[in-house]
């Protein structure tokens, strides 16, 4: 029996295209919940690669043992911090809340600065005491104020809670990404190598340093800074001091975010009387806001020096689309594509051919 080869028509080929087509579409569909995770999971592994190597030696070769080492510690200054924050801001919630019931049944008179507040001063005092004097008036106009604050911090506490829930998802990932390390990266170097060929390897090799500059000099910078301004508010007195360290490295990913946060700080203590402990804050605020231009330099030791703007738009732009998470990936996502369209750039100026020189005259 003689077999002959079978070739495809074009509609059978038309239609295989079309069915992987929908096959890669319904992949997508289903990851998409999932992909701020995946990528924060691919930036840490990155990241952490160098750093997963070292104890694989430590370990004696026990990937597993290591990348669970390199999980449970990201759980525990990442997520263990931000789920005290979120609980204590719970706690401050309900106290905020009773607090201002007891307001509300015996409201204050209104403070000796307010009538010194230049324009509106006045208005504001006979206001508060128009309020004070009719409690139902007073309750309503309370009414108004606090369903649209009760209205947003519910968003927040749930866009918290989903955050916490990528970022504990994005830590599994990334212990299966540092286990099995070895082989994704062999398969995508494969994977590369057949779409681009070596030129894809030399840009992969600049993504991998742009994303571990970023992680290590914007991530990494706006960690130190948090972590000293909290101590500055630990000196200074002020309370709930891990919330506002932790309000402060988020702010410092983007470009002069520290002075957010040092400033309605050193405004509460001038208004407890606390004027020495509000020049330190001032002096403190101003050196954490300022030392990103010392440790930078030396963390970006792959180098991934961002323009102002990307840095910007990376983060809003990140925040709106991924959430809380996005605050790391937005900046990483642009840095990558901005190094890479610089180095085609580069290449394809060193490739063109240049204008040969004139020759000279001759002498007469």
């Amino acid at each position: 029996m003689i077999y002959t080869e079978y070739s495809p028509t074009k509609l059978e080929r038309g239609m295989a295209v079309i069915c992987l087509a929908l096959l890669l579409a319904c992949c997508l569909l289903l990851l998409a919940p999932f992909v701020s995770a995946l990528l924060w999971a691919i930036v840490l592994s990155f990241s952490l690669w160098p750093f997963n190597l070292r104890l694989v030696g430590w370990f004696r070769g026990r990937r597993t043992l290591a990348s669970l080492a390199i999980a449970g510690g990201l759980g525990l200054l990442i997520l263990l911090p931000l789920l005290v924050v979120g609980l204590k801001a719970a706690d401050n919630v309900q106290d905020f809340k009773t607090a201002t019931q007891r307001w509300l049944e015996a409201p204050p008179p209104p403070p000796t600065w307010l009538g010194k507040v230049p324009v509106v001063g006045a208005k504001a005092v006979a206001s508060w005491q128009e309020l004070a004097s009719d409690n139902s008036k007073l309750r309503e106009k309370a009414k108004e104020a606090i369903e649209p604050v009760s209205l947003w911090l519910l968003k927040a506490g749930l866009a918290l809670g989903r955050g916490l829930l990528q970022l504990a998802l994005s830590m599994l990932i990334t212990f299966f990404l540092l286990r099995d390390g070895a082989t994704v990266a062999e398969q995508l170097g494969s994977g590369i190598r057949r779409i681009a060929g070596t030129r894809g390897e030399r840009l992969l090799t600049i993504a991998g340093k742009t994303v571990r500059g970023v992680v290590y000099g914007v991530v990494g910078t706006a960690l130190i800074q948090g972590a000293l301004a909290a101590i500055g508010f630990l000196i200074a007195g002020v309370p709930n001091v891990l919330l506002l360290g932790l309000l402060t490295f988020v702010l410092c990913i983007v470009p002069l975010g520290a002075p957010l946060i040092f400033i309605p700080a050193i405004i509460w203590l001038v208004h407890g009387g606390e004027s020495g402990w509000a020049i330190f804050l001032s002096i403190w605020g101003l050196g954490v806001s300022t030392v990103d231009n010392f440790i930078k330099p030396v963390l970006i030791s792959q180098g991934s020096d961002m323009p102002f703007l990307l840095v910007l738009f990376g983060a809003l732009g990140g925040l709106a689309v991924f959430g809380f998470i996005g605050l790391f990936i937005g900046p990483t996502l642009l840095a990558v594509a901005y190094n890479l369209v610089d180095e085609w750039l580069s290449e394809k100026r060193n490739n063109s051919p240049q204008p040969e020189p004139e020759p000279e005259p001759e002498p007469a």
